[in-house]
């Protein structure tokens, strides 16, 4: 009773400081309450035949009869077959290229070429898809970009990369990985500021060159966070994102271009079959929900899981 009642000032003083951290934090809980858990709300259309005359809750409930015709229609396991497919290329390829990147700067020791490249690096992260989607097609057109003039100078004749499927999956990569790398190598060079120069030293002493000390010192020591961002990626495999297909996609690729968001785009808002779109979704966020429960799992038998 005695201790119960000590503690109760300081935890009462630690509150009080801690009053502007918290005020802080109301916007952040009032960005999910209202664009994420309020929606949830709207799943509901998935289970029902929706229509604007009758509102959310008095359409006409159908069960499951919105996921089996999902499922009937032969265009669907097209659509999630290309979406895992473009998701687990953007994270085997996209995941490593930030990890180098940081561990390259974090070598670098002119403070101001490191300041100068980590700028140039991480100024993609701030341009819209649509404006990388016109540097994009200005590079790979078949018309205009100054690539396809080389090759049609040096070859005969131009290359369609972004008509043939293999190279415009290739293009669609490599730009996400360019837009994003940056944003992510700041992630890295955070945690690497963490570690103890103490233990370069140690290794250098014991005769452990560069590589080595990358691999037994470094590594180890941003490994919480590449466990944490990896699970997030994770996560997102479900998710390829609406920009960068819908401002990259044509018509003549659309056989491995056409993704779950894009899908909910054409269907849901261009067409109105909110009912439909909405099993889509629900099925992407359960197959996500679950992906992360997995991949934390995994992560735990190595004592690096989340929760």
């Amino acid at each position: 009773m005695v201790s119960s009642m000590s503690s109760f000032p300081i935890n009462s003083k630690r509150f009080r400081q801690n009053i502007p951290l918290l005020l802080m934090f109301i916007p952040v809980v009032l960005f999910f309450l209202i664009f994420k858990y309020v929606p949830m709300f709207g799943l509901l259309i998935a289970f029902k035949d929706y229509n604007f005359a009758d509102g959310v809750l008095h359409s006409p409930w159908i069960g499951l009869k919105n996921f089996d015709m999902l499922f009937q229609q032969s265009q669907t396991l097209n659509i999630i077959r290309n979406t895992l497919v473009l998701s687990l290329l953007s994270l085997v390829f996209g995941f490593p290229v930030p990890i180098v990147l940081a561990i390259s700067l974090n070598e670098i020791r002119r403070l101001w070429f490191k300041k100068f490249v980590q700028t140039v690096v991480y100024l993609p992260h701030f341009l819209s898809w649509v404006v990388v989607g016109g540097l994009v097609l200005t590079l790979f057109s078949m018309e205009s970009s100054f690539i396809n003039h080389w090759i049609e100078r040096h070859f005969g004749e131009p290359y369609p990369f972004l008509y043939q499927p293999n190279s415009w999956i290739a293009v669609f990569i490599a730009s996400g990985v360019w837009k994003d790398m940056g944003f992510n190598a700041i992630i890295y060079l955070a945690a690497l500021s963490s570690i103890d120069p103490s233990l370069y030293e140690a290794a250098a002493i014991d005769g452990a060159g560069k590589l080595k000390q990358i691999w037994h010192v470094t590594l180890p020591g941003i490994q919480t966070t590449i466990v944490l961002l990896i699970i997030l990626a994770i996560g997102k495999v479900m998710d390829v994102g609406f920009d960068p297909v819908f401002n990259l996609q044509n018509n003549v690729v659309s056989s491995v271009s056409e993704v779950i968001s894009t899908y909910v785009y054409r269907v849901g808002v261009q067409q109105g079959q909110f009912s439909l779109t909405s099993a889509m979704g629900l099925f992407e966020s359960v197959v996500s929900f679950i992906l992360v429960l997995s991949a934390n799992a995994i992560a735990r038998k190595f004592q690096q899981g989340l929760w």
